[in-house]
């Protein structure tokens, strides 16, 4: 009995392994494409998302600068020269190559300022350990926000030197930033001395100096939304 079942085993074993042979390109083909298959229909089920690139002819015209409007493609965050805390020159080589979340404050607002920044600090505890990630705060009374003044708000608040910076310098250079640049803020000024900007919008910046999310910086929904959109973000590199 033991003999004929080893008989049997080996007849079938060389029967399977002569078929397979034969259809050797034939079961292949079908695996791949079975596997092609199956990576559509869970592709075409389970979408990837990607974040959309903010155009000014996309946004809300208040938000956007007469002069650029109607503009439909290329729009980048300009270049800048800003003070940070520490008194460090901070330009855009500072954010080469990163995601970044930007917004507008001032140390001496008594209403959304705290709050946005309670907001900025939470990001900045979620991506503390993701260099990729990095935060930008702009004072918009900067004559105001000396870099002893930004140095103590940063110190107060908990501020990272190596993820965030809370930057002063030329008025006229934020309010423009914050009008052509960022598309931040509704009101129409000339970044005067009686020009005054106070916006609750937080804006996410890609690898590219391209506008991917505006949020609303006062809500907790909104941060979360945020942190999400992040990680869209930093897959659509990967992928």
């Amino acid at each position: 009995v033991y003999c004929s079942v080893l008989y049997f085993c080996k007849h079938n074993y060389d029967a399977m392994n002569a078929f397979f042979n034969k259809y050797k390109l034939f079961i292949t083909t079908l695996f791949v494409l079975s596997c092609i298959i199956i990576t559509l229909f869970y592709n075409i089920l389970n979408p990837v998302k990607v974040l959309p690139i903010y155009q000014p002819a996309q946004v809300n015209y208040e938000l956007v600068d007469s002069t650029i409007q109607h503009q439909k493609k290329y729009h980048r965050i300009a270049d800048f020269n800003l003070i940070n805390q520490n008194g460090d020159t901070i330009t855009q080589e500072f954010y080469k190559d990163k995601i970044y979340v930007a917004d507008f404050f001032f140390t001496t607002c008594q209403t959304i300022c705290p709050i946005m920044t309670d907001h900025m600090y939470e990001i900045q505890k979620q991506t503390i350990t993701d260099p990729e990630i990095l935060l930008l705060s702009h004072s918009v009374t900067p004559e105001i926000d000396s870099v002893a003044q930004l140095k103590r708000y940063a110190k107060k608040k908990l501020v990272n030197a190596s993820k965030w910076n809370l930057v002063t310098g030329d008025k006229k250079q934020i309010y423009e930033l914050a009008r052509k640049s960022y598309l931040a803020v509704k009101d129409a000024g000339d970044g005067g001395p009686y020009d005054m900007i106070h916006t609750e919008n937080f804006m996410l910046i890609d690898k590219k100096r391209q506008i991917r999310g505006f949020y609303d910086g006062t809500e907790s929904e909104e941060i979360e939304r945020l942190l999400e959109d992040i990680k869209i973000l930093k897959a659509s590199y990967i992928n």
